[in-house]
């Protein structure tokens, strides 16, 4: 167990780490860019869409950019989402994903980028606009790698579902699906009951032939409910592996990894929040009693929801009707802001929610 716990204690370090990284690139909106774009530093800043390829291509990238110049000051790397900030992305001519620009300090006029989408290029190329000389910076990887040391304390966790890929390191299918399922990795890194892992089946062949792996790569679930495993049957692209994560696993992630507008929704307590809503005054607070009677009988993350509905409804009671369109439009400025991906999917799971009052 001491071992097994050394590696969760790194898991958990490594996870933090990551979430740094990712972090590391700011989110530009229509209401930040000029504050944070053309002032005391240079700007390096790609403008996207979430549905364009290319874009999903380029962002583990672009994370190591971010990272790579996270503690230099002179330098900011930033992105921008342009269905919704398209005005902004209009401003600086921006027709096709994605664009990405450098904004000298002091000024608003960009200079495009030609280069190649490599971390290293777009880091030549800041080093020689700004002036700068930072070498690309390392970004850990979300899979666990599995071996026979920890190989059952993994796997064998009845409070995890796991999904494995055994691969072998010649294998050419098993190096084009290595950067999709790093993606996956890194879309679930904050889910606790969720673990991306892989083992190297030509090195640990006993194990391999334990589960009946024949060819690479191949992937196995080990949920919760069946620690004998099951075949992974759903699409090897990123939408699919996610897709079948959120299916089995409960969860509701997008493909970056950010909570869905399901995330936190309890459908018995949505449907006495309708009640709470139409309701008069006096009718208002008999069903808020109800509401404390069904929160008080949830369980696991449920519970945790419950608890939000209710502060949401006794708010709501406090302050007027106005309340919750009010705190939601709170919530979604922050949110536009560069923040921790824990702390939007804190805020993300109170929006959800409030929408119900809304």
């Amino acid at each position: 167990m001491e071992k097994y716990q050394i590696w969760i204690a790194l898991g958990i370090l490594g996870l933090f780490v990551v979430s740094a990284m990712a972090d590391d690139v700011v989110v530009l909106t229509e209401e930040n860019f000029e504050n944070e774009v053309g002032k005391d530093r240079g700007a390096l800043v790609e403008f996207y869409a979430p549905w364009c390829g290319h874009c999903k291509k380029l962002a583990p990238e672009f994370e190591k950019l971010g990272a790579t110049f996270k503690k230099t000051k002179s330098v900011l790397v930033g992105k921008v989402d342009c269905d919704e900030h398209k005005s902004l992305c209009s401003k600086f001519g921006v027709s096709g994903y994605p664009t990405i620009q450098w904004f000298p300090k002091g000024s608003l006029e960009p200079k495009k980028y030609e280069g190649e989408r490599t971390a290293e290029s777009l880091v030549e190329f800041v080093n020689n606009e700004g002036g700068t000389n930072v070498k690309v910076a390392t970004v850990p990887s979300s899979v666990v790698v599995l071996t026979p040391e920890n190989f059952d304390e993994v796997i064998l966790d009845e409070t995890k579902d796991v999904l494995v890929e055994f691969y072998a390191p010649w294998c050419g299918h098993c190096k084009n699906l290595a950067p999709t399922y790093e993606k996956v990795a890194t879309a679930f890194k904050l889910e606790e009951h969720v673990v991306i892992a892989n083992l190297d089946a030509d090195k640990y062949r006993d194990l391999a032939e334990k589960y009946g792996i024949s060819g690479f790569p191949t992937l196995k679930f080990f949920p919760k409910s069946n620690k004998a495993g099951e075949e992974y049957e759903g699409g090897r692209d990123l939408e699919g592996f996610v897709s079948f994560i959120n299916e089995k696993s409960g969860t509701n992630r997008n493909e970056n990894g950010q909570l869905t507008s399901k995330a936190g929704i309890v459908e018995n307590l949505d449907a006495l929040v309708k009640e709470f809503v139409a309701a008069n005054n006096k009718e208002k607070k008999a069903v808020f009693a109800r509401i404390e009677e069904e929160v008080e009988k949830l369980k696991g993350s449920d519970a945790r929801h419950g608890k939000i509905y209710l502060k949401a409804a006794k708010n709501y009671l406090e302050k007027g009707s106005d309340y919750a369109k009010n705190e939601i439009q709170r919530l979604q400025r922050i949110l536009d802001k560069s923040i921790s991906a824990a702390k939007a999917d804190e805020l993300t799971l109170k929006k959800n929610i409030l929408s119900s009052f809304a």
